[in-house]
Order: C-alpha cells, then sequence, then structure tokens
C-alpha cells in the first residue's frame, strides 16, 4: 500500500477513535466536573489600601541606625548592623551606645524589642552561608549586651522575633538571590510560632502579593497590633502589611495595606502610646515616627473579606 494511502488510514482510525471515546465518556464524570467548574473562586490575590495611610509625627537622624529601631517609654534605639544607640525620645539626644567590631560576631543585628526589661535583638549572619541566627540580649539602661542565645542553623536568617502568649513569633527571611538562599527564593520566607526552647510549633508563608511585592528581598519587620492582627514590612517599600493567622492553610491571611513614612526595614511599636510606631529610612538615616490609623470595623471581622 502507498505510504500516503496508509497515513491517511491510520489518522482516520485515529479520528474515529477519538469520537468514540467522547461519545462513550461516562456523563456522570462530565457531570462532576461541570459542578466543580461552577463553584466559586476565591479572589485573585492583589494589594488593597482601604485609604489607611499613617501621619508621620516627627524625625530624627541618628547615627548608625542603618537596620531598625527599638522603642521603650523614655527612649528609642537605633540599631546598625554592629551599632546600637540609645536615643531620648523627646530630643534626640543620644545618651548612650555600643559599637561592636567591623567584622566581630555581630553581623547583622536587624529587628529590636523591649521584653522582660531587656532590649531583645533578632540576628544573622547574613549574607554569608550557611545561614546561622541568634538572638541577643541587652541591658537597655547601659545598652551592653548581657546574654546571647544561638539558634545555629535554621530556616533562613531571623529578621524579627517577639514573645507573646507564652510563645516566640519569628520570621526567618530566604530573598531571591542565589548567593544567599540557593535553591530557594524569598517564597521561603517562614513565619513561626515557637515554644520557650525554640522549638518550631507551626508555621506559615506569607500571602503572594505581598512577597511579591517585597521584589528580591523579605520581610524585615513585623510585630502583633493592639487588634491582635500582625503588621509587617518588606525591606525597601513604605507599606505596613496587616495579616492574621488563617482559619485553614498554611498562608497567613492578608487584609490590607496601610501606607507609612517609613521604609520597610525593622520598625517598633511604642507600646506606652496609642497606636504609634517607629521606623527607619535608610537611605537618609532617619528616625521616623509615626501614629497608624486603626482599621475599620469591616477589616476585624473575618468573614467579611477574608476567608
Amino acid at each position: 500500500m502507498h505510504f500516503r494511502a496508509l497515513f491517511l488510514l491510520v489518522a482516520l482510525g485515529s479520528s474515529l477513535a477519538a469520537c468514540a471515546a467522547e461519545t462513550s465518556a461516562d456523563p456522570l464524570r462530565e457531570a462532576n466536573r461541570a459542578w466543580l467548574a461552577s463553584l466559586p473562586a476565591a479572589p485573585a490575590p492583589e494589594l488593597t489600601r482601604h485609604g489607611l495611610i499613617a501621619e508621620e509625627l516627627r524625625r530624627w537622624k541618628p547615627r548608625g541606625a542603618n537596620q531598625g529601631v527599638a522603642v521603650d517609654a523614655h527612649y528609642f534605639y537605633g540599631i546598625g548592623n554592629y551599632v546600637v544607640g540609645k536615643y531620648d525620645k523627646a530630643t534626640g539626644t543620644r545618651v548612650a551606645e555600643w559599637v561592636g567590631l567591623r567584622g566581630g560576631p555581630t553581623i547583622h543585628l536587624n529587628g529590636g524589642i523591649i521584653q522582660d526589661g531587656l532590649l531583645v535583638l533578632a540576628h544573622s549572619n547574613f549574607p554569608q552561608l550557611p545561614m546561622v541566627s541568634s538572638v541577643e540580649y541587652f541591658d537597655p539602661s547601659t545598652v551592653q549586651p548581657v546574654k546571647s542565645l544561638s539558634l545555629g542553623i535554621r530556616h533562613g536568617s531571623l529578621t524579627w522575633a517577639e514573645q507573646r502568649d507564652g510563645f516566640w513569633w519569628a520570621c526567618f527571611a530566604h530573598y531571591s538571590d542565589p548567593k544567599t538562599s540557593p535553591g530557594t527564593d524569598n517564597r521561603s520566607t517562614l513565619f513561626g510560632k515557637f515554644d520557650a526552647q525554640w522549638n518550631l510549633r507551626e508555621s506559615w508563608i506569607f500571602p503572594p502579593q505581598v512577597v511579591s511585592n517585597w521584589g528580591k528581598t523579605s520581610s524585615s519587620g513585623g510585630s502583633w497590633g493592639d487588634d491582635g492582627l500582625l503588621y509587617t514590612t518588606g525591606h525597601d517599600e513604605k507599606d505596613l502589611y496587616v495579616l492574621r493567622l488563617p482559619k485553614m492553610g498554611a498562608t497567613l491571611d492578608y487584609i490590607t495595606t496601610i501606607t507609612v513614612p517609613f521604609e520597610g526595614q525593622s520598625w517598633a511599636w511604642d507600646r506606652s502610646e496609642k497606636r504609634l510606631a517607629y521606623g527607619i529610612i535608610r537611605r537618609t538615616g532617619e528616625v521616623v515616627v509615626a501614629r497608624i490609623p486603626a482599621l475599620p470595623e469591616k477589616l476585624l471581622v473575618r468573614g467579611t473579606l477574608q476567608p
């Protein structure tokens, strides 16, 4: 038989077989597929703002504060990789300072918080490998280190942490940079719940619209708000992301984004005043004080705009 004729017969046979398969398809299965396709779908993830804008109150320019800031009732603490300065909140005057060694044991100090009478700082060896982290404790009265807790090799670099309800809540960051996180990118950034011995009990990843807004960086700051929600920042954006623990799944629920006058990095609540936050602008070396607006009631109630 001529090759062309043979080819046409094979093609015809294939077409007939396909038609037979189509006509003999299980109608129940097809109906089930149609039903599944008709079910409501989750909205596409997007960054929303709801018109929330923080009010800037004042700025200070401490030296060396290029990573973050901590604050208590009377002072704020400018944090650099190996510098911690203590400043009067009313005047901006430096009253004490600790300076480590360039190339010394403190490589990348980041988020800070006043807890149990101590200044508690998140630390990592970023951008070195393997990623190792520690928690560094300072006496806030003298701004001198008093103890250190090594967390060793963890899933990412520790950028911020705080205690709440008997647990540590901490962020271990990954970056979209093969030099710092080979085989991963910033989607692997983890927010975890740890017990007092730093054993991981639960963990979540960040919502895709937040990760996308980070660019190639990660989450550099975060803290629980007085409304029970989680407030976090990236590295460069003037955005404060409001999140909550999900009822289902392993991704933090996204609520909204607040426009703030500081740029990502680490920041801190001033717990002595209502909804007051201290952040930094790394480019200019400034500490910025801002009033964070309260969320409208419709955003606080789970189920209106969130799962």
